[in-house]
């Protein structure tokens, strides 16, 4: 079996450079048509392994940086960390009392944590990539447009939540977080008829910072697949050839 798959990437890697306008994943569908083209020269599947690796690489450094800047969250808004649906009728409630602007920043604050524990996800991605099977790097030649940020999501996201949670909670207590929500719960609680809800800051923001960074490392995934202009170096350039 082994050798079977052997065989066939191999296949598939000496005939890239002819099917330079297809999809990677369709060609190998028909690689069996190609067979007598086994002897020519070109990439082996050793070199399509590393060229994924280090897109994978490329990818993950530029969704942590990406996410990890100022304003990576907040000034995002496929990612920007808002008050969570539990909590809309507390938001509409205090905004109605006065108390918008601490409300904004509040969600500045929760973006603020998602933003100092980003890097956190570069060595946990990195220690991933190295791991990867040569099955798994299959998978992900074969799989769709996510395929690799599918892998990390289930590779590392247990493993980033943990390291995500004590960064975000000292985060949060440093931009004031948790002493800004227990206010507003507190002056929410004063309203007439109003009951505050039980709710874990922390988690939603480690949650919502995880989904953010998957988010983001999906996108940067798509245009190394389907942008030449994000192969950054001349293995991607040749790897991901179309």
């Amino acid at each position: 079996m082994k050798n079977g798959i052997r065989f066939m990437l191999n296949v598939a890697l000496l005939c890239l450079p002819l099917i330079a306008h297809a999809q990677f994943g369709d060609f190998l569908k028909g690689v069996e048509e190609n067979v007598p083209l086994l002897n020519s020269p070109t990439l082996n599947h050793e070199k399509i392994v590393s060229g994924l690796k280090e897109a994978l690489h490329v990818g993950t450094d530029k969704a942590v940086a990406l996410t990890g800047a100022t304003d990576g969250y907040l000034k995002n808004e496929a990612i920007k960390i808002l008050l969570p649906g539990k909590l809309q009728s507390m938001d509409k409630a205090l905004r109605l009392a006065g108390f918008g602007p601490q409300v904004d920043e509040l969600v500045v604050s929760m973006n603020r944590a998602a933003e100092q524990a980003a890097p956190l996800a570069k060595p946990i991605f990195q220690d991933a990539i190295t791991k990867m099977s040569f099955e798994d790097a299959k998978k992900i030649l074969n799989g769709g447009d996510t395929a690799a940020t599918d892998y990390f999501q289930q590779q590392t996201r247990d493993q980033l939540a943990t390291a995500f949670k004590p960064e975000v909670e000292k985060a949060t207590n440093q931009v004031g977080v948790v002493s800004q929500y227990n206010e507003l719960v507190g002056q929410y609680s004063s309203l007439p008829f109003m009951k505050s809800p039980s709710f874990d800051l922390n988690d939603y923001v480690v949650g919502k910072s995880l989904e953010g960074l998957f988010y983001t490392l999906g996108e940067e995934e798509k245009k190394i697949r389907t942008d030449p202009t994000a192969r950054v170096t001349d293995l991607l350039k040749t790897v991901f050839a179309r």
